[in-house]
């Protein structure tokens, strides 16, 4: 039987949480091609996939990025729709065909995300959300949003997990890279992952891209995926977070440069990275402490 959708999971040192993520692909009814790269991870987590049906494995000798990892995936996937989602995500049942639904009803709909549930079951941020443009990214970081009941318009969160869930599928301007299913028709069209970005913004930068194309991006609230997030890189957080903020720079550059004054691109650039500085000296804190912490014991 011809697959329906070929999922691609990039995984790097996920542990247990790569099988679960294929058991939850392997339990729905729907036909599903199940391609997992892998990022030259070192925990013996593809071992749990040997002998698993319908399962292929594509070995990166190296740490090549999400980006790069999905494009490899791509270019051995057969299906006319394509899952692209992380290994700590699983589904709850129903949610994979409640995201292929809302693509088919629309040939105009060139991508679509669900409902990322925390473990507790809460919404988490990024399932839907807006671009976030330097003024929105200033907003943000010199926490400004606390205006926005007073002036929505001009103090608008990115974030819209905090607004009322809706009772039906709604176009959003972006979604989450962690779960986004995507007609291969409008990839075609779009282009592939930009492979400029190692690790986070290389989401946001395709879904900039499919609307610059005309494609709608749909978030479809009935599809829960629960996501254990940041199990990949729990155990590189400074590492993680480099990657982060130098994809948002980049992010910024390839699309803003040219309409956002240069005093206010040039403090959106301090923000981030003053940000990054601090997240950055929080962990190395919580790093020593540990070791003074180890040789008191």
């Amino acid at each position: 039987m011809n697959p329906v959708i070929s999922t691609v999971i990039v995984n790097y040192n996920a542990g247990t949480m790569l099988r679960s993520c294929v058991d939850s692909l392997l339990n729905c009814p729907l036909a599903i091609e199940i391609i997992v790269v892998d990022n030259a991870s070192t925990d013996g987590s593809l071992e749990a996939l040997l002998g698993l049906p319908g399962v292929q494995i594509i070995k990166n000798p190296s740490n090549v990025g999400f980006a790069a990892a999905c494009n490899r995936g791509v270019h051995v996937a057969s299906a006319q729709f394509l899952l692209f989602l992380n290994p700590d995500c699983s589904f709850q049942p129903g949610a994979l065909a409640e995201l292929l639904d809302a693509m088919a009803i629309n040939t105009g709909v060139g991508m679509v995300g669900g409902f990322l549930a925390n473990l507790d079951g809460t919404e988490q941020a990024g399932g839907r959300r807006a671009i976030p443009t330097p003024w929105r990214s200033f907003v943000r970081v010199f926490g400004l949003a606390r205006f926005s009941d007073r002036w929505p318009r001009l103090f608008f969160d990115f974030y819209l997990h905090k607004q009322p869930l809706p009772d039906h599928a709604i176009e959003v301007e972006a979604i989450s890279g962690a779960c986004m299913m995507v007609r291969r028709e409008a990839m075609q069209d779009v282009g592939e992952w930009d492979e400029g970005y190692f690790l986070h913004c290389e989401d946001l930068d395709w879904c900039m891209r499919f609307r610059q194309h005309g494609w709608k991006i749909l978030f479809v609230p009935s599809a829960r995926i629960t996501h254990a997030l940041s199990v990949c890189g729990k155990s590189r957080p400074v590492f993680v977070e480099w990657h982060k903020h130098k994809g948002m720079m980049r992010f910024y550059r390839k699309f803003y440069r040219h309409q956002y004054p240069g005093g206010l691109m040039w403090l959106v650039a301090l923000g981030v990275w003053l940000r990054f500085g601090a997240i950055a000296a929080y962990y190395g804190t919580r790093h020593v402490g540990r070791k003074v912490g180890v040789s008191h014991a």
